[in-house]
């Protein structure tokens, strides 16, 4: 008898030992999970008033790779009746190559990503311009798990930038920026979102 109830506690502890190792954590993040994320910023001052809203949804493909799309809305309007307003939409490929914390709670990550956007100009009294912008970008970003779902997210550093710019009336030109100098100071002016994982 002793022998049957030993080995049913052994059977039971082997079973849960191994469901508590195959049980992913709530933080973090696994294969097939969703997620979306996004950035609002209002300005309100004596010069001009501006504001941006970036939102965007992710896909898992696995433990470190994820894809997404993001929209881009953005505008101002100065004291002089200026106006501009942005519209755009980017594809972005994204990597997270190192997780800390027993619960997975920090994800660095770099990001690539490949956009268009719309740039329209409307001056006071004058007739509206709509120009083109193609851009590129690589990043590096940092999320943090503060529930199961939710996460603060920061984009640290822009490590390159091109863009390329097709207006309505002049001529095309595009530029290029490389900050490989990372460690100066990355918290200077993180970008700060907020991320729901389902």
């Amino acid at each position: 008898m002793k022998k049957i109830i030993l080995t049913i506690m052994a059977v039971a502890a082997f079973g849960t030992a191994n469901a508590q190792e195959e049980t992913p954590s709530g933080e973090g993040f696994s294969k097939g999970d969703m997620f979306a994320e996004g950035s609002f910023s209002f300005r309100s001052g004596d010069v001009v008033d501006s504001w941006a809203f970036n939102p965007s949804i992710g896909y898992m493909l696995d433990e470190n790779w994820a894809v997404g799309g993001r929209l881009n809305f953005g505008g101002y309007k100065d004291n002089d009746g200026d106006k501009q307003s942005v519209l755009g939409v980017t594809g972005f490929a994204r990597y997270y190559f190192l997780t800390l914390g027993e619960d997975k709670s920090f994800n660095a990550f770099g990001e690539a990503g490949i956009g268009y956007s719309a740039v329209t100009t409307e001056p006071n009294g004058m007739d509206k311009s709509t120009d083109n912008n193609m851009n590129a970008t690589i990043s590096l970003g940092l999320n943090y798990f503060f529930t199961d779902h939710w996460a603060a997210t920061f984009t640290l550093a822009n490590i390159l930038q091109y863009n390329s710019f097709s207006p309505e009336n002049g001529d095309n030109s595009s530029d290029l920026q490389v900050e490989v100098n990372l460690f100066n100071n990355i918290f200077a002016q993180p970008q700060f979102g907020l991320l729901y994982k389902w």
